[in-house]
């Protein structure tokens, strides 16, 4: 055996190991090139979803202020316009209430009813509901309470019920339905609030 023979495979093996340490590197390269755009994506991604988060944050702010400004707007409603117009509103159709409550509340065996406007004398009692929109389930839902009513304000069990439906803005047709179910239905027409049923109109008795 000649130095050429034993020489020929250790070279071989070493030039095979640089050649396998070449493509290691090659292929880390590869990789970390990989890893930065996949990272580059994955940043891009990410600023995209902080960016809607911001903008749905923005929407989420708006409407709560918007949803405050409803508010303050129905106490206004219910405060500034339709108690204080109670009893000339049912006077003018015969029925002289002398005293109102706003916000009447009632707790009863766990249960809770809360009327916005009660007026009362001797012989009847006038329950308003007002809502921000008059639709045809709120009417609906107004009638339920109307049934339990005397069991929630007992000490009116010997008056006349009547319901009435207000609304800052009254849904089509809900005026109408609440008009054919015996209720009185207000609505504010230029600066002050009246009731919009036709002279002809009877109210149910509860």
């Amino acid at each position: 055996m000649n130095k050429k023979e034993l020489k020929d495979p250790i070279e071989e093996v070493w030039a095979l190991f640089k050649e396998t340490d070449k493509r290691f590197k090659e292929t880390d390269e590869r990789l970390d090139k990989r890893f930065e755009k996949t990272d580059e994506r994955f940043k891009q991604d990410f600023e995209e979803v902080a960016e809607r988060f911001k903008e749905t944050d923005k929407e989420i702010k708006k409407l709560t202020k918007n949803i405050g400004g409803l508010s303050g707007k129905w106490g206004k409603f219910v405060e500034g316009l339709v108690a204080p117009g109670t009893i000339r509103m049912f006077k003018e159709r015969g029925i002289e209430v002398k005293e109102t409550y706003t916000r009447a509340d009632s707790i009863r065996n766990g249960k809770r009813m809360e009327i916005d406007v009660l007026a009362v004398n001797e012989e009847y009692v006038v329950a308003i509901e007002v809502k921000s929109t008059l639709t045809v389930e709120a009417v609906n839902e107004y009638l339920k309470d109307l049934q339990r009513f005397k069991q929630f304000f007992p000490h009116f069990k010997d008056r006349k019920i009547i319901g009435a439906v207000a609304g800052i803005v009254i849904d089509e047709n809900a005026d109408r339905y609440a008009y054919h179910k015996g209720l009185f239905v207000i609505g504010q027409t230029g600066e002050t609030v009246n009731i919009l049923n036709d002279e002809k109109f009877e109210p149910k008795v509860w």
